[in-house]
């Protein structure tokens, strides 16, 4: 799980492991990690989630956590769009520090449509660049689990 502070990756893995969501903003120090299990194609495949601090202007993702990873979501919070440009920057880390991995990106807080900065406009441009990219919402669950179920089948090999 990567993208910048704020963009919802805490609350997207709270909703996919546990089913819950919470309003109250808790910043990840470092790096928190859960696990689940979800079948794709009939095969059980364990994710192992690490949930990774988010990035801003004077702190950069460790890029020794993504060291070792099958993949990675790239979280982008919809009303925020200089977190579309820290998604790409983050992307392009991953590709040179770590080399090309499968990923989803996902556009979070798809709920909140009136404050949008980030338009289907931009989501297509990135899915002509060659991204997979979901709309979720971690509050209201739309998505959640397609996103893992997305990531789970590319680093599985059954899209």
């Amino acid at each position: 799980m990567v993208g910048a502070f704020g963009v919802g990756k805490t609350s997207l893995v709270a909703r996919f492991v546990s089913s819950v969501f919470s309003d109250k903003y808790l910043s990840t120090v470092g790096v928190k990690v859960d696990k689940k299990t979800v079948s794709v194609g009939g095969t059980d495949v364990m994710l192992m989630l690490w949930d990774v601090a988010g990035e801003d202007n004077s702190t950069k993702v460790n890029m020794t956590y993504i060291k070792g990873a099958a993949g990675y979501l790239l979280v982008i919070d919809r009303t925020r769009r200089a977190t579309l440009d820290t998604a790409r920057e983050l992307k392009a880390r991953v590709d040179k520090e770590v080399g090309a991995l499968p990923f989803v990106a996902v556009i979070n807080k798809s709920d909140l449509t009136d404050k949008a900065e980030v338009s289907d406009a931009d989501a297509d441009e990135l899915r002509t660049g060659g991204w997979t990219v979901l709309f979720s919402s971690a509050k209201s669950g739309e998505n959640v689990e397609a996103a893992f179920a997305a990531l789970a089948g590319r680093v599985s090999g059954k899209p």
